[in-house]
């Protein structure tokens, strides 16, 4: 992705929104214009309309949550107790939450359905000047601000709903917004009104598809307001440089835990006599810690081999000093267990 995007900087071409220059055609362009609509979204069901490129609907119900707390505690002999504490919290939520899956649900049951679900409405045509944008692009425009509801909206609610429904800082409830009973449900409204965008994409006719750069990536940017293509670029190549880190950082972190729990038996093994579990365990710990610190280098550098060659080979001379330094001290562990069993001499 790296790659990609610095070749895409290198190529990309300026062009104006006014009109649609064939001759930029399938080259990789930057544009800044008003991403604006025409299109009037509508949600029949509770009257609410706009003339927006993006119009959401949020339902929350109020349902009881399932908490738990863990906690273990070891025995003479190596074996240990764990003890799971339960607790139920009342909250509003978006996602259906399955009572049945609960370990006390009695008392603490939710309903099986919500009685409208969230939905998101998409303008179909969405133009920056002469250009159309495409349905990948229009799901990336930002700036949603909430839409008040009025008791306008109610009128499509049937007279014979078993709700008593409430608008309340332009929210619509169905129960009592000031206390709320397990299965009330809080519905609100956001919209994305036509707003200043900047693009990086590649012309196709009057609108856009995404880059395929030579290094094997897409490339299709967009962010809100007026930006230039050297800037989005640069902010494009921090957020992969951000994105990679973490999922170094993750690799790493899922490398211990694997490596922790193939050296745990040792610990469990020790805890016949607590305080040298304990002991055990944090050596496996660190020993743990350190292995995955060298392997993620070795991985890591075997990935950028190709790329960066002498970073990767700097990553493998760090991770070949890595296992030297913990085989030495292994062995001067070992050494120094060794001498202190000798009996002395007669």
């Amino acid at each position: 992705m790296h790659k990609s995007l610095e070749e895409g900087a290198n190529n990309v071409v300026s062009v104006s929104i006014d009109s649609v220059d064939n001759t930029n055609e399938n080259k990789l362009v930057h544009v800044t214009g008003l991403a604006d609509t025409k299109d009037i979204l509508s949600d029949t069901d509770f009257v609410v309309s706009s003339t927006a490129i993006k119009l959401n609907r949020i339902v929350e119900m109020y349902q009881w949550e399932e908490k738990t707390s863990t906690e273990t505690s070891k025995n003479y002999g190596g074996s240990s107790d764990t003890e799971t504490t339960y607790s139920y919290d009342k909250t509003w939520s978006a996602d259906l939450i399955d009572s049945n899956a609960f370990e006390f649900p009695t008392g603490h049951e939710n309903p099986g359905s919500m009685p409208y679900e969230s939905q998101e409405l998409y303008a179909d045509n969405v133009n920056i000047g002469a250009f159309k944008l495409s349905p990948a692009l229009i799901e990336r425009i930002g700036g949603e601000a909430k839409l008040p509801l009025t008791d306008d909206n109610m009128e499509a609610l049937s007279d014979d709903e078993a709700w008593t429904a409430v608008i309340q800082n332009g929210i619509l409830y169905l129960g009592d917004p000031k206390s709320p009973q397990i299965g009330d449900v809080r519905i609100s409204f956001e919209v994305t009104k036509p707003a200043m965008v900047s693009i990086v994409s590649q012309q196709q006719g009057d609108t856009f598809t995404p880059y395929h750069a030579k290094a094997g990536a897409d490339v299709e940017l967009l962010e809100m307001g007026t930006v230039g293509a050297e800037e989005m670029f640069q902010n494009a190549i921090e957020s992969n440089k951000i994105l990679t880190w973490i999922l170094r950082l993750l690799g790493i972190f899922l490398m211990f835990a694997g490596l922790a729990m193939m050296l745990k038996p040792l610990s469990v093994l020790g805890d016949v006599i607590p305080f040298i579990g304990s002991a055990i365990g944090m050596g496996t710990g660190l020993l743990a810690g350190l292995l995955a610190i060298v392997f993620s280098f070795i991985t890591i550098a075997i990935a950028w081999l190709f790329y960066r060659p002498l970073l990767s080979i700097t990553l493998i001379a760090i991770a070949a000093a890595g296992i030297t330094a913990i085989v030495t001290l292994m062995k001067k562990n070992k050494g120094k267990t060794a001498k202190t069993e000798t009996p002395p001499a007669a």
